[in-house]
């Protein structure tokens, strides 16, 4: 049986929270990000990076979760810079996040197939493609994504968990070995943020926090949404500064300050399970597949809702808003795998470095792409609370929104301004102006889709962001 609204009332705190911070990845960041940030940047301030970005995404969540209390929709930023700045900026939001969320997703089946291939190889003697693996995670998403979204959170939650356990492990095991027998702090130092480069490094811990933002998607199938949204989303960002930042500290007390940057370039995610002994290491290697396969689940869980929302609302085609009877998008499910087939099917063909091409840029430009919708919805929650008489107090609807949309717009910059590193490629590359451009023509289009669907169908268009 089909209908055309998700479940209600499936999904808890806990729930809700295991889907964000599967979305982030704990243990495939501090595997992969964390130890990218050392060797890219060249920087020691790699901790207090992370505490600063956490700060300022906390600024930015006032806010949101103050405006996630008088709109629920799994539209989330597409929903909230629609009643913000108007309509037809929110249609151009909408498009930008379609390609942000499903940069990141289809970028980790990057990561996932190469990762699994190794494993098998080293662990079993099975010698197979990447894309094989890749096609193999696939399938278990495009089956598990049409199914229960409390099923989903159940499988979520046992992964996240020993994701989350090994980390902390690992993180402790590199402190209690420290680098010439002494703990030093001062990566930890405020003023190592006041070097040069350091722009960099805040721009890759802002896209490690990527997918943080995500509690709001899962608004309407939420216990109690005033609530357990914003739980979810302090929660969340909270628990995410504590692993990088105690993670990135212990990396550089294990290894030494200086030397942190040097262990990084050779090692690569090894850094992390090098930290630790063997067994322990052994379960960080097995538990970053796990890690990818749960971030996989979830941003195909954020894109089908994405979808969802779109087509309800009239933006996208009518066929997307069906759901099984147990409330999951299933046409939405379906198109976002079929996404992801040709995606695997076009890199496989092609030959192209899965690893560089398909997870490390397509990741990027994914977070890059959320980024900007962040900055938006910044300014789209001033204009929510400067038409609505909400009783909300002066700090969440004018003064934390004001500052964080002033901070993000320099970040924006920092961001653009070094994407050929984030790339890591020369200067003047074409795929360093390629991508960012991308989302200029996707703003473009979602622009001329407002219009368009404002002609040809005014009820339609005033539809939109209802």
């Amino acid at each position: 049986m089909s209908t055309t609204s998700l479940a209600r009332n499936r999904l808890g705190v806990f729930a809700v929270l295991f889907f964000v911070l599967s979305g982030v990845g704990p243990l495939m960041a501090t595997a992969g990000v964390i130890t990218t940030a050392y060797a890219v940047t060249g920087l020691t301030s790699i901790p207090i990076a992370f505490v600063a970005v956490a700060l300022l995404l906390g600024l930015f969540s006032v806010g949101y979760v103050a405006m996630a209390r008088h709109i629920t929709n799994a539209g989330a930023f597409y929903a909230f810079i629609t009643r913000g700045l108007g309509r037809t900026p929110g249609i151009a939001a909408a498009i930008v996040a379609l390609v942000a969320y499903n940069l990141l997703q289809v970028g980790l089946y990057g990561a996932f197939g190469p990762g699994a291939a190794s494993y098998a190889a080293d662990k079993f003697g099975v010698h197979l493609a990447w894309w094989v693996w890749a096609l193999g995670a696939w399938l278990v998403v495009t089956v598990l994504g049409v199914r229960r979204v409390d099923l989903n959170g159940r499988v979520l939650a046992v992964l996240l968990t020993c994701e989350v356990a090994v980390v902390v492990a690992i993180t402790v095991a590199g402190l209690l070995h420290p680098h010439a027998g002494r703990v030093s702090f001062a990566t930890l130092y405020p003023s190592r943020l006041f070097v040069a480069g350091v722009g960099a490094a805040l721009v890759i811990a802002v896209l490690a926090f990527v997918g943080f933002e995500g509690a709001v998607v899962f608004g309407e199938e939420a216990r109690h949404p005033r609530r357990t949204i914003p739980l979810a989303t302090y929660t969340s960002l909270g628990l995410i500064m504590l692993v990088y930042a105690a993670a990135s500290w212990a990396m550089a007390v294990h290894f030494g300050d200086t030397q942190v940057v040097g262990a990084a370039r050779q090692l690569g995610p090894e850094t992390l399970f090098d930290m630790a002994p063997g067994r322990l290491a052994d379960a960080g290697r097995t538990l970053y597949l796990t890690s990818l396969f749960a971030a996989l689940l979830a941003f195909h869980a954020f894109v089908a809702r994405y979808l969802f929302a779109l087509a309800r609302e009239g933006v996208l085609p009518p066929a997307l808003r069906h759901t099984t009877a147990s409330g999951a998008p299933r046409v939405a499910s379906l198109t976002q795998s079929a996404v992801g087939l040709l995606v695997i099917i076009l890199y496989a063909a092609a030959g192209w470095d899965p690893m560089t091409k398909l997870f490390f840029w397509l990741g990027t430009t994914g977070g890059f792409g959320v980024l900007v919708l962040i900055t938006a919805t910044s300014g789209a929650v001033l204009g929510f609370f400067g038409r609505h008489t909400s009783g909300e107090p002066l700090w969440h609807r004018l003064i934390a929104p004001g500052l964080s949309l002033v901070l993000l717009l320099g970040v924006l910059y920092l961001v653009v301004r070094n994407y050929s590193t984030l790339l890591g490629v020369p200067p003047g590359h074409p795929a360093a102006w390629w991508f960012p451009l991308g989302y200029a023509l996707a703003i473009a289009f979602g622009l001329l889709w407002a219009v368009l669907l404002r002609a040809v169908s005014p009820q339609s268009y005033q539809r939109v962001g209802a």
